[in-house]
């Protein structure tokens, strides 16, 4: 049970509050849990370093002992796609470097939370994007659906290229990105009909973390049997 890999349906769609909300639910099970943020565009500097709030937040969330190069081998100050950032800041996104990174972490902790960058299609570089990066990194995934007009579309062929990639689908949880979404029930029930993996829950808009430690947001028995068997 090394790791997962944390993909949305789009950028803005909830992964880094789900990845958050499930590392502290982890550690509350006793797990040592490490939040990996291998590739992230926007950035400030800070303390000589470039820095993006969506890793932060994940080094904030992990078991302790993690610097935030541990968490984020490779950030881009412009908040743009990471291939275009990667290409104006001189600087490749490797495969093979994030590879060694996320084993060093493996044999450090118990589990690592991996969060991709935007959506499946998201590209890093030449010959790279999230999904290459998830099917070498041998992850299975965990797709968080944004909630609000148009995640049906989004959701469904996320969910078909994730399949088509190999890649094992853990399931989907939903995220709230909009407290005013018409039809929200009507809207979950279609995914839970229409997507082929299980929806292991939902998580509410702008939920205060600390409400949410105990998994209540999350089929945290049924994620961690189903990350047991991926494979």
């Amino acid at each position: 049970m090394p790791g997962l890999f944390v993909t949305g349906t789009d950028t803005g769609c909830g992964k880094t509050r789900v990845s958050v909300a499930l590392i502290a639910s982890l550690r509350r099970r006793g797990l040592s849990v490490a939040g990996f943020k291998p590739v992230a565009a926007g950035a400030v500097w800070s303390d000589g370093l470039l820095k993006n709030d969506d890793a932060m937040a994940l080094q904030r969330a992990s078991s302790p002992g993690l610097s935030y190069a541990d968490v984020n081998p490779f950030c881009f100050e412009e908040p743009v796609s990471p291939h275009i950032a990667a290409a104006t800041g001189g600087r490749d996104v490797s495969l093979a470097e994030i590879a060694d990174r996320l084993q060093s972490l493996c044999v450090r902790h118990d589990l690592v939370v991996v969060e991709g960058a935007g959506g499946w299609r998201v590209p890093l570089g030449p010959g790279l994007d999230i999904e290459a990066l998830a099917v070498g990194l041998d992850l299975p995934v965990l797709l968080v659906v944004g909630l609000r007009l148009g995640c049906l579309n989004h959701a469904q062929l996320s969910e078909q290229a994730i399949e088509a990639s190999g890649a094992p689908l853990l399931g989907w949880v939903g995220s709230e990105v909009d407290p005013q979404m018409r039809r929200r029930r009507e809207n979950l029930d279609t995914l839970n009909a229409r997507l082929h993996s299980p929806g292991l829950g939902v998580l509410p808009f702008r939920a205060e973390l600390d409400k949410h430690l105990t998994g209540d947001f999350l089929d945290l028995d049924a994620l961690l049997k189903r990350l047991s068997t991926a494979g």
